[in-house]
């Protein structure tokens, strides 16, 4: 078959397997027609993936040749040349290599990439003597593979879990599949192929055909058409099978590593920890990884794995892959006992009661012991939420909320580690943390309502109280609370606290939520709990306790404007909500700007609290807010929150709360002072801001994402303003676009919320007309304007 069939059939058929033999066969065939002009006391080999016969479509070909000496291989120079140009001009993309079998035999203290490539040797013409004179390696090589897959494993964070993952060198792909391959082939392991291989291959198939060439990265456009092509009902569907597949390579090349090195320790070793103080009659403590008693049998007592996972709870200690094995072998028992029982939940509430509980339930997942005490957690396996802004799949992200939420109790001089410890029942919170998400398996339905649902179910089964029932079910169903408000509300409006304590009821609901709500937005991707973020919820938190306890926070001294008339005269006009959003500081700072404002009509300052901070005290007009949102866009800043506000004198003062996610102004101290000059160049109009825009790069538009751009306006929210909701691709310039728009229609921006999730905006906008809320007419029109930026890039 020729390259072209070998690619139509495969995409007609779909078989990996049969494309990668075929290819291999062809490359055989043409190989060693284009040999056989070389002398015969050579030998050609094929090493590496093409050794193993495994050549993917844009593979390299792996070719060691064998000479007996230095002497030949000088007299096959030109021989050999010829041979590698033609392979070359076949279209073939070769690498080679030329040894003597000696050299091969004491490579790898020197090169331990071609030692492991020689495991996967196969002679395709030539000298059979030559190619039978390189010995087996030593099992010592081991010790290269190793290193070699730690560090690889570095380079990707130690994790199967990416966005856009390199299905051949990442964690659990394929060249984690060689390892179990090799570490076999030296005694350590057998080589049954764990689940899930196909998928990879055929994945990687696709990837090279599309692409054109060697290439192994899984980008979401790539998801998209593979998924197409491969007949998964959705991008989601084939990137749950890729994470069951890594996952279990993953987890069988972690326990073959790991006996490999448990291999090496000394008796001595062995015979000191196995003294350790922590082993027991069931249990023992070996290398700090715990093993089964031989005597002891999981299959015949079920009980004793209860046990097991509460002695992982109360040690933090992690099960030997043989225990994991043993694990394995006896989990039918396992469950089948589980079925019999009605009063497990005071057995699992005491592990999750220990102090590494969080140990204790990642290994009780890995295992499947988890799943086995509440079949509904099955639904989120694997479950892919396809953005780029949800790293982990459900069941990963759901033992990261718990880890994260339980690593809190133990920080020092922390705010959310001094709440975690307040609390009595982050048992049940993890719990509810554990079913959180486990509705989003069913996309038709809430999922909060879902989820609340289902555990309630799996919960009652196991004997849970109808009062901790209750917790739980609250702090499922209003998960999303305070992470809608802080992305949506006004934390100032003092609607938005009642609105908050009438949701939650009591002050340790209010904390249990709090937690709750930490955990789970840390716990989306390593970024996603920002300094900023981490504020706007403890103030939401401060606020809405202070509501619930009746203690308000007036202030206890207003700014004193008797005994200074320039301070009088800036705050006449201003409405109520600056007073309530600043403080004497803040307010003091603000009149600074104002009388420095006096000669160019404007002024700036820059600070950095949570966030950078930029204060703007100018003589108000049209496009303001407009101006200075583009200025700090054409910096490459992401703007968090911005609010403006206007005096009975003309003076507007706005404040822009935004990220700097480069580190610009902190690597380059200059960098501020040009941020507020240029500033107040644009609002005096020397600087044409649309020009300082076009320096950022362009954003290539998503049909998606634009498609699904929504729009919304809200008149009873709040009792001053109109909200108008937007979600739509984020770009650079989106909200001077918004604002300028805004304005354009006579709306006053009174605050804007700004959020962004990887590549989607979330913005949402407090307006005013003429100090009253939009009408219902004036809104809609409003949104629909909105709306048409909101779609185009």
């Amino acid at each position: 078959m020729t390259e072209q069939q070998i690619r139509e059939q495969f995409f007609r058929t779909r078989d990996a397997a049969a494309a990668i033999a075929a290819r291999t066969a062809c490359v055989d065939e043409l190989v060693r027609q284009r040999w056989r002009w070389l002398p015969s006391e050579v030998a050609l080999v094929a090493v590496g993936g093409y050794g193993r016969s495994e050549l993917f479509p844009y593979s390299d070909i792996d070719l060691l040749i064998l000479t007996r000496d230095e002497k030949t291989q000088l007299a096959i120079q030109e021989p050999l040349a010829i041979f590698l140009r033609d392979l070359w001009d076949d279209g073939l993309r070769i690498s080679q290599s030329v040894h003597t079998p000696q050299e091969c035999n004491q490579i790898d203290a020197g090169n331990a990439e071609l030692a492991v490539s020689l495991l996967d040797r196969r002679r395709l013409a030539g000298s059979e003597e030559l190619f039978s004179q390189i010995r087996d390696p030593r099992e010592d090589l081991g010790r290269n593979i190793v290193q070699l897959t730690n560090e690889r494993h570095g380079r990707y964070q130690n994790t199967i879990y990416h966005l856009e993952p390199n299905v051949k060198d990442a964690p659990g792909g394929l060249r984690d599949l060689q390892v179990l391959r090799w570490l076999s082939k030296l005694g350590a392991g057998d080589q049954d192929l764990p689940r899930g291989v196909p998928v990879l291959f055929q994945i990687r198939c696709f990837l090279h055909y599309l692409a054109g060439r060697d290439d192994n990265k899984l980008t979401f456009e790539r998801q998209e058409e593979i998924a197409m092509l491969s007949g998964a009902a959705s991008p989601e569907t084939l990137m749950r099978e890729y994470y069951r597949a890594v996952r279990n390579i993953a987890r069988l090349a972690n326990r073959r590593l790991d006996r490999f090195e448990s291999k090496r320790s000394s008796l001595f070793s062995n015979f000191r920890d196995r003294t350790t103080k922590l082993s027991n009659s069931d249990f023992s403590v070996l290398h700090g990884a715990v093993f089964l008693r031989v005597s002891v049998g999981l299959e015949s007592d079920p009980s004793l794995m209860i046990r097991l996972f509460e002695f992982v709870g109360r040690h933090g200690l992690p099960l030997a892959p043989d225990t994991e094995e043993r694990v394995d072998r006896a989990m039918p028992a396992f469950a089948r006992w589980v079925e019999t029982q009605h009063s497990l939940w005071a057995a699992f509430r005491d592990i999750l009661r220990l102090p590494h509980a969080a140990v204790a339930l990642r290994a009780m997942h890995e295992t499947h012991a988890l799943e086995a005490i509440f079949p509904e957690l099955r639904d989120m396996e694997a479950l892919v939420i396809h953005d780029f802004y949800h790293r982990y799949t459900v069941d990963e992200h759901t033992l990261v909320t718990i880890e994260t939420l339980l690593g809190l109790a133990v920080l020092k001089d922390d705010t959310f580690g001094e709440l975690a410890k307040e609390t009595d029942e982050l048992d049940l919170l993890t719990t509810a943390l554990l079913f959180h998400d486990v509705g989003k398996a069913t996309p038709d339905e809430s999922h909060p309502v879902v989820s609340s649902r289902t555990a309630a179910r799996a919960l009652l089964r196991c004997g849970i109280s109808e009062r901790e029932l209750g917790v739980v079910h609250f702090l499922i169903v209003a998960h999303l609370e305070m992470s809608a408000i802080m992305n949506s509300r006004d934390l100032s409006d003092p609607a938005t606290m009642r609105d908050l304590a009438a949701k939650t009821g009591t002050v340790e609901r209010l904390k249990l939520l709090t937690l709750m709500t930490y955990a789970d937005i840390s716990s989306v991707n390593p970024a996603a709990m920002t300094p900023w973020r981490r504020q706007l919820l403890w103030n939401l938190y401060t606020r809405t306790y202070a509501e619930l306890t009746r203690e308000l926070t007036a202030r206890t001294s207003l700014p004193d404007t008797q005994t200074d008339p320039q301070l009088r005269e800036f705050l006449e006009g201003l409405p109520p909500r600056y007073l309530r959003t600043h403080n004497q500081d803040e307010i003091q700072g603000h009149l600074r700007l104002a009388q420095q404002s006096r000669d160019k009509g404007v002024a700036a300052s820059l600070t950095k609290s949570a966030a950078w901070v930029l204060d703007v005290v100018a003589d108000d007009r049209p496009f303001l807010f407009a101006s200075i949102a583009a200025t700090l866009s054409s910096f490459g800043f992401n703007i968090l929150k911005a609010e403006a506000f206007s005096n009975a004198h003309g003076k507007a003062i706005d404040r822009f709360t935004f990220a700097d996610p480069t580190r610009t102004l902190e690597l380059n101290p200059d960098e501020g002072n040009q941020l507020t000059r240029t500033v107040v160049r644009a609002i005096r109009g020397e600087t044409n801001v649309d020009q300082l825009l076009a320096k950022r790069p362009k954003v290539k538009a998503d049909p998606r994402a634009l498609a699904a751009a929504s729009t919304s306006f809200d008149n009873e929210a709040s009792p001053s303003a109109t909200l108008i909701q937007l979600t739509t691709q984020d770009r650079p310039a989106l909200l001077y676009d918004l604002a300028s728009a805004i304005s354009k229609r006579g709306g006053n921006i009174e605050v804007v919320l700004v959020d962004t999730e990887a590549k989607k905006a979330i913005d949402v906008f407090y307006i005013t007309k003429g100090s009253e809320k939009l009408s219902d007419q004036d809104a809609r029109e409003m949104t629909d304007a909105l709306a048409e930026i909101a779609r185009s890039v």
